[in-house]
């Protein structure tokens, strides 16, 4: 008689992972496609959630999908008193991940400067007020310590014209990171880089959606695209890994090789 093979999990199996039981996660930025991802996997797997991002809405239909226990934060990166009110809010945490974002994509001669202030505002000045005002409240004496996992990009990797504000942020996330995981040791600092994923963040160009999808797929090593599902394998990696901190996990399917 064959023997059966075990059922393996996900990293959005609700039934077999509870490898975050007990734990206090924050999802900055928890009213994106990516964040809402990472929220639902995160409650899935037993944590207690703390929602933050600038639109308490997205944040409560997000808090809606969770069936744990959650609460919603309000937060602007670009403003410290916001952030440390969410450190008042948050109290004692296990992870912290921020998905935050606000591309300010164009030629230069047409780049706004208030554009450019907010990038740097969701991708670097946000990641050090949240290390500035949260670290101390981080739980490290966990089985897996506690963490803070921020999202970069492949534009660092591979710039491109009318892109060089993402590229310069994306870039110099992956260096504050590193930066952030001798200042605030022994928490963890590590960043995530998505490639090209399908989240939602190419629906707007509607039909012609599909065929530059497939031709991402057909250029990069892996030969396909990426998945909200692939970016959640990569932070829960990122949370339960003790001995990887100050590292850039690349999600792109070798898309800044390609």
């Amino acid at each position: 008689m064959t023997a059966t093979p075990p059922a393996t999990a996900t990293a959005l199996d609700t039934t077999a992972d509870t490898s975050l039981a007990g734990r206090r996660v924050v999802v900055v930025g928890a009213g994106s496609n990516t964040g809402r991802a990472l929220a639902r996997a995160a409650s899935a797997a037993g944590a207690e959630l703390v929602l933050a991002g600038p639109d308490p809405r997205k944040l409560e239909w997000t808090a809606g999908e969770l069936a744990g226990p959650v609460r919603v934060v309000p937060v602007d990166l670009a403003d410290e008193a916001s952030v440390a009110a969410l450190a008042a809010t948050t109290g004692r945490f296990d992870h912290l991940v921020s998905t935050a974002a606000m591309p300010a994509n164009g030629p230069l001669a047409d780049l706004e400067l208030a554009d450019v202030h907010r990038a740097f505002a969701a991708k670097v000045y946000g990641p050090l007020l949240l290390a500035k005002h949260l670290a101390g409240q981080a739980v490290t004496d966990g089985p897996d310590g506690a963490s803070f996992t921020f999202f970069s990009g492949v534009a660092a990797w591979r710039p491109a014209p009318a892109r060089t504000v993402m590229a310069t942020t994306n870039g110099a996330l992956a260096f504050l990171v590193q930066a952030l995981a001798v200042e605030i040791a022994p928490v963890r600092v590590n960043a995530v880089s998505p490639g090209i994923v399908d989240s939602g963040a190419w629906d707007g160009m509607g039909a012609d959606k599909a065929p530059f999808l497939r031709s991402v797929a057909e250029r990069n090593p892996a030969r396909r695209v990426g998945t909200t599902e692939d970016l959640v394998r990569a932070v829960r990696f990122a949370m339960a890994s003790p001995f990887v901190t100050g590292t850039v996990l690349h999600v792109d399917g070798g898309g800044r090789l390609a």
